[in-house]
């Protein structure tokens, strides 16, 4: 499959080191100087993963990202400059799926893309007999790849996804924040606590009716996370 990947960053040295790196991974690169034409490039052309700057003129990463979010579910692996945790964390509370700090390693800037790329087109892929599952109201149909909450449709992103899926597929039982990490990016866990915890608190504001009082998503302290059967 011939992947398509948007390089958005306003600095145009960068655009290219990206675009050298992903071409040779036989990668499609194509590029946006902002976020406004970022979402011009979405409308014409089919994307399969964005990775986005966030300090840009005229919408900026954190902008663009809540707008994407609006109506699709592409992976968006935020560029950022700064190496704060609250950047980071904004990034992925607005919907970003992974971050990158400046100055990145091409070799793990490549092993990430290729990561969000798999679960992307590959969605469900976690062991299992059970297609359809129903958990007093929320529900998981693994061929659709959906989740429904009291009947309605909701929009997950792709990691959120698959940490739903993780989680309701082993319904009861404790996985620790290093277990999810590990299964879901699929790849070694270093640090993911605010990672993961952002991930968590998304998904109990799209599947509970009250996230403060989850019925379904509980923590167990000190453990880790769990699925209520």
């Amino acid at each position: 499959m011939n992947y398509q990947v948007l390089v958005v960053d306003d600095e145009k040295e960068i655009r290219t080191a990206i675009e050298i790196y992903l071409k040779n991974e036989g990668i499609t690169v194509i590029q946006a100087k902002d976020g406004i034409e970022a979402l011009e490039k979405l409308q014409e052309q089919t994307i399969h993963l964005i990775l986005l700057d966030v300090m840009m003129p005229r919408l900026d990463g954190i902008s663009t990202t809540f707008k994407i979010r609006e109506e699709k579910n592409i992976p968006i692996i935020i560029l950022s400059a700064k190496s704060e945790d609250t950047d980071k964390i904004l990034g992925l509370q607005v919907g970003a799926d992974d971050y990158v700090t400046k100055p990145f390693n091409p070799l793990e800037l490549i092993a990430r893309v290729k990561s969000q790329l798999r679960r992307y087109v590959s969605l469900g892929t976690y062991e299992g007999i059970h297609k359809l599952i129903d958990l007093n109201g929320l529900t998981l149909e693994r061929e659709a790849k959906e989740v429904k909450a009291h009947g309605e449709v909701v929009k997950l992103t792709p990691i959120e996804y698959k940490i739903v899926e993780l989680l309701i597929m082993n319904a009861g039982r404790v996985f620790s924040i290093n277990e999810i990490y590990e299964r879901v990016w699929k790849e070694p866990c270093y640090n993911a606590e605010n990672t993961v915890a952002v991930h968590i608190r998304k998904i109990r504001e799209k599947i509970e009716i009250d996230p403060k009082n989850p019925r379904y998503l509980k923590v167990v302290w000190g453990v880790g996370y769990k699925m209520e059967k």
